[in-house]
């Protein structure tokens, strides 16, 4: 990737070139997903596509989130947001919406198992979805073993020749599917959540009037497992906005995502803008984004302009399939159009793969040049590009807001996007508003109207700021790091919802987006707490509260700290199968050290000295050589003798002893810091392998990243002989494949938050940019497009897992670096 000054390219479009003077610069990367509205983990959207309007928007969970934006100029149209999407009509419902019976057994089957002639009246029978119940709160019927084999009976009214037919599935782990016999989906070593496939032709043939066979393999390699199939046909329909705006520059940067467009004799450029400024909790966590664009006339002559916009019920819905109620009101100086679920269940569902259905989801432009509309889609687009009527009519949930203009030369406007979640987050029995209303005192409209008023100065800002981060980034990592923290910076925050508790704590809860939907993770927190080390000390703070709260009232009595308070959104307490004792407690022990470093004081562990004592005696005891153990990379299974969770345990021992230092506590800094130097060097002799060291310390011949040991260097501690990590990235160098440096020996996958910890432990730039280059290079050409996932396959452009989730904050820990060496 080459940083590329936009007024030196050679644009023939005169009004991209103007629009991307104002840019400076240009992130080149083409990445897996483009953020658009992000406001939390419920409210976040992505354009899954190179082209803006190749696809439908889709929440971060793959689901669509339809938005639908057409310029017409002079009567003719161009589609330059979304895609109109073909309704799929339900003929055999997915769990999760409706469970379904079905024949299983977890003991391979014969051959022809997966034939309509099977029989398979000695299997036994349960509801989907089959799956981990203890792991996943929306499973059915438990499924604990490696692998299951399921049939499912699916009754058909006619035959389905010549007509469009998908099969829908999630699956965790591998997955095979097949429909009456023939084998339709094949997913190898991944997870996967609504995955749809059309069925070819000879498929659909063979689904004829009566019984029909669906069965599906699935085998759950490790922690989590979840199965559940459907099948949908295609309802027939005219697609009406078929002419699509070619699109000719996209660029993503921390704050905002921008696009341009040819659309016949003008140009457009669109920019949607999140003013997630994190120095500033109520621009942060302001629930309204900004659509905004440009209009230039290339001919200099006058045209007539209609911008529309609509957006689905799908946005206040978990499923589309839930009736919804939607409404046009003027407010102050907007005209408003909103919609929600009828039903209002407040912090009523809670999981990893769902959407939020209560509270209202809002579009607003200036009253005096905007109209709204709510009706059917197909009745507002038809009155749209008839140029007739455009109010409200029955029969359709559709919102609508439309903008008219002449241009000659060029025309600015906005419309703003934003959602009121009434009640953000259940904290151990009670409900919190979101942080903008933490009193009840404010409103929606209220946060619009401050939205509209401070647009101007708010674009300014997110310009700099943009262009802050990029300079900051690029002169720390280079140009493909600079590129990475410019996609990571709002994927990491929307992962987050900042709400305050009872007793006044700052709660900044992350949801473990596709992996489980825990809240408040501690094994989350410490991969992602970089990027709110380097921009605010406060917000690291608001990480950690709920863990410490959670010790400290009692709550949790373990003696080591706990590894999440919930599942998303409900923070009444830890929900996760297995406990990871020495990983958890020595995140927040080196967490708590690293924030007292930024700061200049160790106030904030002090205030926590009592629980923080408890879990670094545990690391005493039980952090030199762990059991047989979880730690953050669960997916890899437990094992013993974990050489860099070691090193997490000795560095939190490190931590503590630091602390009380800076605390004055001299007896137990020396206690503590004699501790953890006497173990590094027990350590040392352990892991080492030759020219490298162990994975565990049972095994020669194996080795891992030991990312952990990034601490050392960042903060200082002078625990580890500097040798190891110079031996060890050394070694790493040799290991890289095409797209990134291995997790360890056993797997061609990888974590790329944690290939970024490995690159800091280098000495010089060169070298962290040669670890750096295969990530770039993963997330420029992965054929997974989604959110940036951070657990990633090395030697193909596949991900293994994961995806949107606040881990790449890490990304951020290059920048702290030289925050750090700063620090007094």
């Amino acid at each position: 990737m080459k940083l590329k000054l936009l007024i030196a390219t050679a644009i023939v479009c005169q009004s991209v070139s103007s629009f991307a003077q104002k840019q400076v610069f240009k992130n080149d990367l083409r990445a897996p997903a483009y953020p658009l509205v992000t406001i939390d983990p419920n409210t976040s959207a992505w354009s899954y596509s190179n082209e803006l309007n190749a696809d439908v928007v889709r929440h971060w969970t793959g689901k669509s989130f339809p938005l639908l934006g057409v310029l017409k100029v002079d009567g003719k149209s161009y589609r330059f947001l979304g895609k109109e999407e073909a309704e799929l009509l339900p003929l055999a419902r997915m769990g999760e919406h409706a469970a379904w019976t079905g024949s299983y057994v977890v003991n391979e089957p014969a051959p022809d198992w997966m034939k309509p002639s099977f029989d398979a009246r000695q299997w036994k029978t349960g509801a989907a979805p089959f799956g981990t119940k203890d792991k996943e709160p929306n499973v059915e019927t438990d499924w604990q073993e490696p692998k299951i084999w399921v049939r499912r009976e699916v009754e058909l009214s006619e035959d389905l020749t010549g007509k469009s037919v998908y099969i829908e599935f999630t699956h965790d782990d591998d997955a095979i599917l097949y429909v009456n016999g023939i084998e339709v989906a094949n997913t190898g070593n991944s997870t996967g959540k609504n995955s749809r496939v059309k069925l070819p032709d000879h498929v659909v043939k063979t689904l004829k009037k009566g019984k029909n066979i669906l069965a599906g393999y699935c085998y759950n390699r490790v922690a989590n497992g979840y199965f559940d199939f459907g099948l949908f046909t295609e309802k027939e329909g005219s697609i009406q906005f078929d002419n699509e705006a070619k699109q000719i520059v996209s660029n993503v940067q921390a704050t905002q995502t921008h696009y341009s467009f040819n659309c016949g004799p003008v140009d457009l450029n669109i920019t949607f803008t999140a003013p997630m400024f994190l120095d500033k909790l109520d621009l942060m966590a302001r629930p309204v984004n900004y659509l905004s664009y440009t209009v230039h006339a290339k001919d200099g002559k006058k045209h007539q302009v209609q911008l529309y916009l609509e957006a689905a019920p799908n946005w206040a819905l978990n499923s589309p399939l839930q009736d919804a109620a939607s409404s046009s009101f003027v407010s102050g100086n907007l005209q408003f159009v909103k919609t929600g679920s009828k039903s209002q269940q407040v912090l009523g569902r809670k999981g990893d793969d769902l959407r939020i259905d209560w509270g209202y989801f809002y579009m607003a432009g200036a009253k005096s040049k905007t109209k709204s509309a709510v009706g059917s889609s197909h009745q507002l687009r038809s009155n749209f590009l008839k140029s007739e009527n455009s109010s409200s009519s029955n029969g359709g949930q559709q919102l609508a807001l439309m903008q008219t203009f002449d241009v000659s030369s060029s025309y600015q406007d906005k419309i703003l996007l934003g959602y009121d979640d009434l009640y953000s987050i259940q904290y151990f029995g009670q409900n919190l508003r979101p942080y903008w209303n933490t009193n009840g005192n404010s409103s929606i409209e209220k946060q619009f109207e401050l939205a509209d008023k401070e647009y101007t100065a708010l674009k300014k800002a997110a310009d700099k700021f943009d262009a802050e981060l990029w300079g900051t980034a690029l002169r720390n990592g280079g140009e493909d790091y600079a590129a990475l923290c410019a996609l990571a910076y709002r994927q990491a925050i929307a992962a987050h919802k900042l709400v305050k508790a009872p007793n006044g704590d700052l709660l900044l809860l992350s949801k473990e987006n596709d992996s489980n939907g825990s809240i408040g993770t501690v094994d989350v927190t410490y991969p992602s707490a970089p990027i709110f080390l380097y921009y605010n000390p406060e917000l690291a703070k608001a990480l950690m509260n709920a863990i410490f709260y959670y010790s400290e009232s009692n709550k949790w009595t373990k003696p080591f700290a706990a590894h999440d308070v919930g599942t998303y959104p409900l923070a009444n307490g830890q929900t996760y199968g297995g406990d990871m004792p020495v990983e958890e407690s020595g995140n927040m022990l080196i967490l708590t050290y690293a924030l007292a470093k930024v700061e200049g004081n160790a106030a904030y562990a002090k205030k926590h000295w009592k629980v923080l004592s408890t879990w670094v005696d545990y690391l005493v005891d039980k952090g030199l050589d762990p059991e047989n153990q979880l730690c953050t990379d669960d997916f890899a299974g437990h094992f013993a003798h974990n050489a860099n969770l070691s090193i997490k345990a000795i560095l939190g021992i490190a931590s503590y002893g630091y602390l009380a230092q800076m605390l004055g506590e001299e007896a137990t800094a020396k206690k503590y810091l004699t501790e953890a130097k006497a173990m590094a060097m027990k350590w040392k002799e352990m892991a080492e392998d030759g020219d490298h060291y162990k994975l565990t310390f049972d095994k020669t011949g194996t080795w891992s990243q030991k990312y952990n040991m990034v601490w050392d260097k960042l903060l200082k501690m002078d625990i580890f002989d500097p040798s190891i990590r110079e031996t060890e990235i050394k070694y790493y160098l040799g290991k890289q494949n095409k797209y990134g440096l291995p997790l360890d020996n056993r797997q061609p996958y990888t974590k790329t938050d944690w290939i970024i910890w490995t690159a800091t432990m280098a000495n010089d730039k060169p070298t962290f940019e040669a670890f750096l280059k295969p990530v770039y290079r993963f997330m420029n050409e992965t054929t997974d497009r989604v959110p940036m996932s951070d657990w990633t396959y090395t030697d193909r452009p596949k991900r293994a897992g994961f995806k949107a989730r606040s881990v790449v904050g890490g990304y951020f820990i290059k920048m702290l670096e030289e925050k750090l060496g700063k620090a007094k």
